[in-house]
């Protein structure tokens, strides 16, 4: 049987979309053939794997990699803060800038931010998730967090789960302005974020190498911050000073190459999500909005 086509909602053109996924083969191989999860299991999850995958990216060569990239998956050069051929790397173009009038920030006080471009889903009481993806799989957020008290707060809060694709811009953002604390590691392994993976294994998000800040607002009170990392993504880089007032739409870091994830997850009664998030999430589909733009009202 041919593999089902990877479905989202396009904030943009409103319509359904079919994702064009970067690496599909090997990922369909990887996560659906039972030879490619053996590999999977003693290579491809570790870091050693991102690592040395990431390290190919580092290097001069693989600049001859940025062009056809482009033309393939339609990159608008037009929004680059730099132009193309001034990227010496791959990774140099993969965490490009953008000029700041590509990704203009909602001004109203009382709208949060979509942190990150992606593919974004949403689940508005995260004890009430009982079939994440999968029939039967609690979203298990003291796992997530990696500290009971915390997700104890939570325990009735709600979830934002930003996907980045390999063809997406890669830095990430603060959603809402505050002071934010340094954040704190938890180990894990790497595996991809791509639907292919995680309707296998949707315990990914909470089992994967991933960073969490707490970030102290007014309006929507404490936010919770997570860089998840993925198959590739050689690290994850933040540029934010810890402990130092925010701006909405600051910049917070950004991943290098490979598919990413940002979870930023909301005190219950502080947000309600946009119409759009809430209707194709019920439907298990994500959708694809922008950094900046509107993703929740404060309450």
């Amino acid at each position: 049987m041919p593999a089902a086509p990877i479905q989202f909602y396009n904030r943009l053109t409103r319509r359904l979309e079919t994702e064009a996924v970067y690496g599909e083969g090997p990922l369909r191989f990887v996560y659906e053939n039972p030879l490619g999860k053996l590999a999977l299991d003693v290579l491809v999850k570790r870091a050693l794997f991102s690592d040395w995958y990431g390290r190919q990216m580092d290097d001069p060569k693989s600049a001859a990699r940025i062009r056809p990239f482009i033309e393939k998956f339609g990159v608008d050069e037009a929004e680059f803060a730099e132009p193309a051929s001034s990227y010496s790397t791959f990774n140099d173009f993969f965490y490009r800038q953008l000029k700041p009038a590509a990704r203009p920030i909602v001004a109203d006080p009382s709208a949060v931010a979509f942190p990150a471009d992606g593919r974004h889903f949403v689940i508005p009481d995260v004890s009430q998730c009982r079939d994440f993806f999968i029939k039967g799989v609690r979203f298990d957020l003291p796992a997530l967090l990696g500290d009971a008290a915390l997700a104890e707060r939570f325990e009735k809060g709600s979830v934002l789960i930003s996907r980045l694709c390999p063809t997406d811009y890669h830095r990430f953002h603060f959603p809402c302005g505050g002071t934010a604390d340094a954040p704190r590691l938890i180990h894990g392994p790497l595996f991809s974020v791509s639907p292919i993976a995680f309707l296998q294994r949707p315990s990914i998000f909470w089992e994967n190498k991933r960073y969490v800040t707490r970030l102290m607002t007014g309006l929507f009170g404490e936010v919770l911050l997570l860089e998840v990392g993925a198959t590739c993504v050689g690290s994850v880089v933040h540029t934010s000073a810890p402990d130092t007032p925010v701006l909405k739409g600051d910049e917070k870091g950004y991943f290098r190459f490979g598919g990413s994830c940002f979870i930023t997850v909301f005190e219950p009664g502080r947000i309600r999500f946009c119409d759009d998030l809430l209707e194709n999430s019920a439907q298990n589909r994500e959708v694809y909005a922008r950094m900046g733009d509107v993703a929740a009202w404060g309450q």
